[in-house]
């Protein structure tokens, strides 16, 4: 039986609210993402209305706010985001915010026990520092503090924040509207039922698959991977704006030849140009992985819908390599 802890409910509206606020009939919660906006739209179903940041397509690392987004984040009663380690684009907008009106989830207290390092290959991390300097881009790339942070900030892709940052949602709406107790208390239960079926779901389909060998575009899936027990052989670029340089490009061409039949994953966010060379060159195997969650709905069967679509592309492409 799931159980809601009401003293945590208590403490995290106490530290993301001043005072006890009110929405209006119309208030509408701002996320960032999609991943985060299903999170807000399960726990506000049928009580409140969820939009969007950053349009399906879109990269979060180098998107800059449109007046009409500007607009919404003006109007919004409640925005939720991971912070500016990862959302850069939104931070000055935010700044403008009553505190109380925001959710950084990177400052959840129980999420900051779960955050895992960025790059714990040095060797790695060298190398890309080193490709950046001669990168023309370098300049507009310092500004983007996820990849000069200590840890990695694609916070939606664990199951275990995402219950986390739900639970922060359900803290606001309750502290603003008490008189939908009930039903914010039926959707947070109901949200942890579709992690639960989901993650029941998940293991046992990925559990085959551990010891499977694969590259991912970039470092946006460690949250997911650890979650599930399977680990990537490496990985196409860090900064998923900057190509790789020549010496990354013929380490992973190296390890390629090393494991015939590869598996590599583009995101449909980005042209999957360096992927197809590969797949060309070395007859490795090729999927596409969505950490944005792209044509998904915003419905209070959103998040699980995610979890389960990326479960299910990891697949498609490891159980035939």
């Amino acid at each position: 039986m799931l159980h809601i802890n009401y003293r945590k409910i208590y403490i995290l509206a106490g530290i993301f609210m001043v005072g006890s606020l009110s929405f209006s009939t119309h208030a509408t919660i701002i996320a960032s993402v999609k991943p985060i906006g299903l999170i807000a739209a399960s726990i506000a179903d049928g009580i409140t209305s969820v939009i969007v940041l950053l349009p399906d397509g879109e990269s979060v690392h180098n998107y800059a706010l449109r007046p009409s987004d500007i607009k919404h984040l003006k109007k919004a009663e409640l925005v939720i985001w991971v912070g500016p380690a990862m959302e850069a684009f939104m931070s000055q907008a935010i700044s403008n915010l009553p505190i109380q009106n925001s959710v950084e989830i990177d400052k959840i207290p129980d999420v900051q026990s779960l955050l895992l390092s960025n790059i714990k290959n040095k060797k790695i991390k060298n190398n890309y520092t080193h490709a950046l300097k001669k990168n023309i881009a370098y300049q507009k790339n310092l500004q983007n503090t996820h990849y000069n942070s200590e840890y990695n900030m694609h916070l939606w892709m664990s199951p275990e924040i995402a219950k986390k940052t739900a639970l922060a949602i359900y803290a606001q709406l309750l502290d603003r509207m008490p008189m939908k107790k009930d039903k914010l208390n039926a959707n947070l239960k109901y949200f942890q039922n579709t992690i639960l079926v989901a993650n029941k779901k998940i293991h046992k389909q990925l559990a085959s698959l551990k010891d499977k060998k694969y590259f991912v575009f970039h470092d946006a899936y460690i949250y997911f991977e650890k979650y599930y027990n399977i680990t990537p052989t490496g990985y196409f670029t860090i900064n998923p704006e900057i190509q790789p340089g020549a010496k990354r490009l013929h380490q992973i061409r190296m390890e390629l030849d090393k494991q015939k039949g590869i598996c590599v994953f583009s995101e449909p966010q980005f042209r999957p140009m360096l992927v197809k060379m590969f797949s060309h060159q070395n007859n490795v195997r090729s999927g596409t992985l969505d950490p944005l969650a792209t044509g998904i709905s915003l419905n209070k069967d959103g998040y699980a819908q995610f979890l389960i679509r990326l479960a299910d592309q990891y697949t498609s492409c490891l159980q035939g390599s």
